[in-house]
């Protein structure tokens, strides 16, 4: 588990990394989703996590970080959420548990399943503004160990698409096609 937590910060920068200022209307390869809607989720994510990671419930939490959380400055919400989010990965307690829309979770699970986002959707933004994404290739080795299990026994319905064919032996292709996108996506 501590080695997804350390990987935590690394998978962030690559989102911090990518130029997304100007950017924001581009659809992603999330279905329905901009550059900025998907910025928005993330930095959302990231706004809560310090809460969970202290034991607060989602009722403790509230409605505070619902709707547009990036205002006029997204790249600087952005910062401010994952440096605070990564602050409080590094003072959590591995044997904790987090309260989450699932119930109450091991902490190791929830840090895998934040890992997953911050990587997929690091691909999702760079392929939605044309860049190549460079994901940390640890963390793509911890997401593709994690989800291979689950959606092999079909546990992830809702939250990615139906996993996608590929004959590519790129470990990135392979994370994205396991989570329901065409390796070969290109924004139009």
């Amino acid at each position: 588990m501590s080695t997804v937590i350390e990987l935590i910060p690394e998978a962030s920068r690559v989102v911090t990394e990518l130029p997304l200022e100007g950017q924001w209307d581009r659809l992603t390869p999330c279905e329905g989703w901009s550059v900025r809607d998907l910025l928005n989720h993330l930095t959302s994510e990231h706004l809560w996590a310090p809460h969970l990671l202290r034991g607060e419930t989602l009722e403790q939490v509230g409605s505070r970080y619902d709707g547009d959380v990036l205002g006029q400055d997204p790249m600087g919400a952005w910062r401010r959420a994952i440096t605070s989010s990564v602050l409080a990965w590094g003072q959590a307690d591995p044997d904790g548990v987090v309260h989450t829309s699932m119930g109450q979770i091991p902490l190791g699970e929830y840090a895998s399943q934040m890992l997953v986002d911050l990587t997929v959707h690091a691909w999702d933004l760079a392929r939605a503004i044309g860049v190549r994404p460079h994901l940390v290739a640890d963390a793509v080795e911890e997401c593709l160990a994690y989800e291979q299990p689950r959606v092999g026994a079909g546990e992830v319905p809702g939250i990615f698409a139906a996993p996608v064919a590929t004959e590519s032996e790129s470990r990135v292709d392979q994370l994205v096609a396991l989570l329901g996108r065409d390796p070969a996506w290109a924004p139009a």
